[in-house]
């Protein structure tokens, strides 16, 4: 069993002929920013935020990385993905006082990690940098397989869908969602929007491509509202069916797809 302390020797030591001076001793710890790039399988996971009783992506990151800090430490997310939703490039930040190299801690933070979460980058950033207020973009796949049998290897990751469709039409309706549009019709219900929290969000790129057996719709925006993607392919689905609209932005949501079929693609800045 490898302990915080066993991970924490890999970071360079005062060599023994160096004396601190009074000076030294009394200096106040620095916090740095740490930013972190992560990827993860959110098959077994109930999203990423923390929520009590049950394995989140956040819970374990900040399990994890307290320990090494000795404190409790927040990590903070670009985004709240969804139960069963994955990551290929999910960014997250926290602050430490802990001196361990970058380098090192990434190794650190992966050696105690489950296997269906890893650490991909870790650096310094500035001490004000929040993952998801300085973000400018995030881009996410929604992959359908459309073959009549889904291999098993497969399953985890895609929302197997081999009934009849017509992509022409599905390629037609994704266009439709490019622009600054009110997405509160393909938003989950939640009390932010009922507040009055702006559901306003600008598209930048829509599209479904073919890949084998694979269909897949890639969107990238500004940002996302709750469930909003999930929606989007739903809709897609719907307009394949031909049971919405498909030249024009629907008035309405189809049903949520599944969320195997969803992976944050990657966050930009």
């Amino acid at each position: 069993m490898i302990g915080y302390s066993d991970l924490l020797e890999e970071t360079p030591e005062t060599p023994p002929e160096t004396v601190a001076t009074d000076t030294e001793t009394l200096q106040p710890l620095i916090r740095r920013r740490i930013r972190i790039t992560v990827a993860y399988d959110g098959t077994e996971y109930h999203g990423w935020q923390i929520q009590p009783g049950f394995a989140t992506i956040q819970g374990v990151l900040e399990e994890i990385v307290s320990g090494i800090e000795g404190a409790p430490v927040h990590v903070a997310g670009s985004g709240r993905t969804d139960a069963g939703v994955h990551a290929l490039a999910q960014v997250a930040a926290f602050s430490l006082t802990n001196r361990i190299p970058p380098e090192n801690l990434k190794k650190a933070i992966n050696r105690l990690l489950p296997p269906a979460i890893r650490i991909h980058n870790v650096e310094e950033v500035h001490a004000d940098f929040h993952p998801r207020f300085d973000s400018h973009a995030k881009t996410y796949c929604y992959t359908m397989y459309r073959a009549e049998i889904c291999p098993p290897f497969d399953s985890r990751y895609v929302h197997h869908h081999p009934y009849p469709l017509n992509e022409a039409w599905m390629s037609l309706a994704a266009a439709c969602f490019i622009g600054r549009h009110d997405f509160r019709p393909f938003a989950a219900k939640d009390e932010r929007y009922i507040r009055g929290q702006s559901t306003v969000r600008t598209i930048f790129s829509s599209h479904l491509r073919r890949e084998g057996d694979r269909l897949i719709y890639t969107v990238r925006g500004s940002g996302f509202l709750k469930h909003m993607v999930r929606n989007i392919a739903g809709t897609l689905i719907e307009c394949g069916r031909g049971n919405l609209p498909h030249n024009m932005l629907p008035h309405k949501s189809g049903q949520t797809a599944p969320s195997r079929g969803l992976t944050l693609i990657s966050v930009e800045y």
